[in-house]
Formats: structure tokens, C-alpha cells, sequence
């Protein structure tokens, strides 16, 4: 799999409802996580959307999730451009790149879900997510 870039959305706890009605206006096939299907069941956020993807049939992906908790979502400013893929060398040296002269919100590490992940905000406030994963044989 080559590496893709797409819109990353957050959601103040509706991520369900907004990914749903993306998938009636765009088509596709739709994937939706909640938090306690990764560890988090019996908590406030367990139903909640950890991450959603949407592929439509026209190469479209649209991804989204609700903010976690302890994290501020801010309307206007809830996205995040997404970069993923299991190429380790080729995200690792974007994610070196977009991080250098701004700031680290997630380091770039091994995550409960078995990807490495991070997130960054580039030098010009551009927020980025990186999501490394395992590569498909």
C-alpha cells in the first residue's frame, strides 16, 4: 500500500452522526471504532467514535473521530490532514519534516491499536496526523 493523504475531522461527540450522513452524500463503505472497542468500555466516551473511516467509489477517504477526552475540540479548527500507510521510512521522514520548527501533540510512537502514530502542528499551524502501519503481505 502507498502512502495516503486525506482530511482528518473531529467531532464534539457526534462523529457518529456526521460520518453517517457523509456516507449518504458521498456513498462508500463505512467504519466506525468507539473507544471502548479499544480499551475504554464502561467510560463516558466507550460509544464514542475513536476513529471512522469512509472510502467512497470515487477514491475518496474522509476520516473522522470525536476529540478524546482531554483534548479541546475547537469548532473551525477541528481537522487535521492525515498521513498514512505502512511505508516506515517514507512517513517517519515526512513526519521529521512537518515536525521540525513546530510542535509535537503526540510523539510518533507505538499505539494501543498497534499502529505507530503521532501528531504535530507544523511550523505554519497546519495540524498533522502520521500513522504508521504494518505492512499487508
Amino acid at each position: 500500500m502507498g502512502s495516503q493523504l486525506n482530511p482528518y475531522l473531529s467531532f464534539g461527540g457526534d462523529a457518529r452522526q456526521a460520518m453517517e450522513f457523509y456516507k449518504t452524500v458521498f456513498g462508500g463503505t463505512l467504519a466506525l471504532h468507539t473507544f471502548g472497542d479499544f480499551g475504554r468500555s464502561g467510560t463516558p466516551e466507550a460509544d464514542k467514535i475513536m476513529h471512522g473511516t469512509l472510502e467512497t467509489p470515487s477514491g475518496f477517504t474522509l476520516m473522522g473521530a470525536d476529540t478524546p477526552p482531554g483534548m479541546e475540540h475547537t469548532p473551525g479548527n477541528n481537522f487535521s490532514v492525515s498521513l498514512s500507510g505502512d511505508d516506515d521510512t517514507e512517513l517517519r521522514g515526512y513526519w521529521e519534516k512537518l515536525s521540525a520548527g513546530g510542535s509535537v501533540a503526540v510523539p510518533l510512537e507505538k499505539q494501543m491499536w498497534g499502529d505507530v502514530f503521532g501528531m504535530c502542528t507544523d511550523k505554519f499551524g497546519v495540524p498533522w496526523m502520521v500513522n504508521i502501519g504494518e505492512p499487508r503481505g
